[in-house]
């Protein structure tokens, strides 16, 4: 973060001083990162008090301060220097969707700090970039983290960039992520994800994005938004953010994506796996073809843009990172790369963000795909077939096991839509598909699969993942490759975790 006093952030923020006298605070500046955990404070920082599971930020503000932090963003007085922020007892604590951040907010004290934490993030943007700063904003209903792991690795050679772990896309996430930024910083790469409409909107306004990226609209979270129409709505807050001298770049290969770029003021850059896009009558202006997967389904393909064109092989897994790729390409053309430099970006960057289609082979042959961080139907189905593949292109003894829990948050839709995961698996030719959990929508998947045609032991349903561990152990074999996913409200990243240490020692994800 750029360096502040305390008296400086209080006004910002709107708090007042607590055990710190004003003279004291205008000459105690913060030169560190802001943390919401104390075990991450370093000398010069700042804390944030925030409510948690099992305990509350207030009550580590004193550990925080001995551990180097300058102060505390706070909702109460903690007894050492703190910038304190008032709950408003007439406010809404979901208000903006703050709430499924802060589950465990009871009084309204997280809702102050996070409004606090946002405004503070805003100023600084705001000072960065008068200076130059060039922000980059990235939404989508599936994609968002490898996506953004791409464009952060096209960007990196440009100049200073910063850039999210993981997926620090919400109401906490995103401001922590932009007060990373220093004035040194030349890129901020940011991924935008929203519950409820006006989430988005509330996230480019801390930090007004120059250029925009936009995947895809699916029914991840469609229990919360109703309907597709409004995913689509809210994702479109995105592309509407970004002033008339910017650039919003849209995946066209989705139909309702395409319809964005009658939302924004802004250039459109328009991205396709095809030079003659269905779903819009414009031709793309990057494009892919030749498009071919190897044995690990990591795509290669010649990149098309502005006349020229590249061969671009990637480092990571799936055919659906074609499409990822492609934006991240585009943004780093918006900034100055050339083709050559975006190919060579792309080629380097492999899987960053954990638990998301992370492939490592063990010493006894079993191939992992690790991709339990969440999940829903587009990003189930992208999953499958990449395991689908692998299966096919392995020794003729290999088999494919899917692993599935539920994905959460589908709404009415959770029945129909976990069904079809099970028919698809069977479609596909998946050799076991493993469904773990208990409940209508995984006996939904059971049920479709063998509806489909699955019968015996090819699809088999267990209570837990310490029971498909027990299974996995016991059955599987050399060659075999095994897709576990789930959203991660399922747990199911241990278990992946667990399978990728069983045998002695790990190999390398094949490059």
């Amino acid at each position: 973060m750029i360096e502040l006093s305390l008296a400086q952030i209080a006004e910002i923020v709107g708090g007042h001083l607590a055990d710190i006298g004003a003279e004291q605070a205008a000459a105690t500046r913060v030169t560190g990162t802001v943390e919401f955990d104390s075990r991450a404070i370093t000398s010069g920082g700042l804390f944030l008090a925030l409510p948690g599971a099992r305990s509350d930020g207030h009550d580590f503000a004193a550990a925080a301060v001995a551990a180097g932090a300058v102060a505390v963003l706070a909702a109460r007085p903690v007894g050492v220097p703190a910038i304190v922020v008032c709950p408003d007892p007439g406010s809404d604590a979901d208000a903006g969707g703050t709430a499924s951040v802060l589950e465990y907010d009871t009084d309204g004290s997280g809702v102050a700090v996070l409004a606090a934490l946002g405004k503070l993030a805003a100023a600084v943007a705001a000072e960065l970039v008068a200076g130059g700063l060039r922000i980059v904003g990235i939404t989508g209903s599936s994609g968002k983290t490898s996506t953004k792991d791409l464009i952060a690795a096209v960007l990196a050679p440009l100049g200073e960039m910063i850039a999210p772990p993981g997926s620090f896309n919400n109401e906490l996430g995103h401001p922590w992520t932009v007060l990373r930024a220093t004035r040194s910083t030349d890129y901020l790469v940011l991924e935008m994800s929203a519950r409820h409409q006006g989430n988005i909107a509330a996230l480019a306004a801390i930090a007004p994005p120059s250029i925009a990226a936009v995947l895809n609209v699916g029914t991840a979270h469609l229990g919360e938004f109703g309907t597709r129409e409004a995913i689509a709505a809210t994702k479109s807050e995105l592309p509407q953010a970004v002033p008339a001298t910017g650039v919003v770049i849209l995946n066209v290969d989705d139909p309702v994506v395409a319809q964005m770029a009658d939302k924004t003021a802004a250039r459109v850059v328009r991205v396709s796996r095809s030079a003659d896009v269905l779903a819009t009558e414009e031709c793309a202006d990057i494009w892919a073809e030749n498009i071919i997967l190897d044995p690990f389904a990591r795509p290669a393909f010649t990149l098309h843009a502005g006349g020229a064109q590249v061969n671009v092989s990637l480092a990571v897994h799936g055919d659906h990172q074609v499409s990822n790729a492609l934006c991240a390409a585009a943004v780093g053309l918006e900034c100055g790369a050339s083709l050559d430099q975006v190919a060579t970006a792309l080629g380097a960057a492999g899987p960053v963000s954990r638990q998301r289609m992370q492939v490592s082979t063990r010493e006894d042959g079993v191939t992992i795909i690790n991709d339990a961080y969440n999940a829903n139907p587009d990003s189930m189905r992208a999953g499958l077939k990449a395991l689908a593949w692998m299966g096919r292109e392995g020794s003729p003894e290999s088999r494919s096991w899917a692993v599935l829990g539920e994905m959460a948050e589908l709404g009415d839709d959770a029945i129909s839509e976990h069904d079809g995961i099970g028919r698809l698996a069977v479609r596909l030719d998946v050799s076991r598909l493993v469904v773990v959990g208990t409940g209508r929508p995984m006996n939904a998947m059971l049920h479709g699969a063998v509806m489909e045609g699955s019968w015996g032991a090819e699809a088999t349903a267990v209570a837990d993942a310490d029971a498909a561990l027990d299974l996995l152990r016991a059955e599987l074999r050399a060659g075999d490759v095994v897709l576990v996913k789930a959203s991660n409200s399922a747990g199911l990243g241990a278990l992946a975790d667990a399978l990728a240490v069983d045998a002695p020692g790990i190999g390398e994800s094949r490059r």
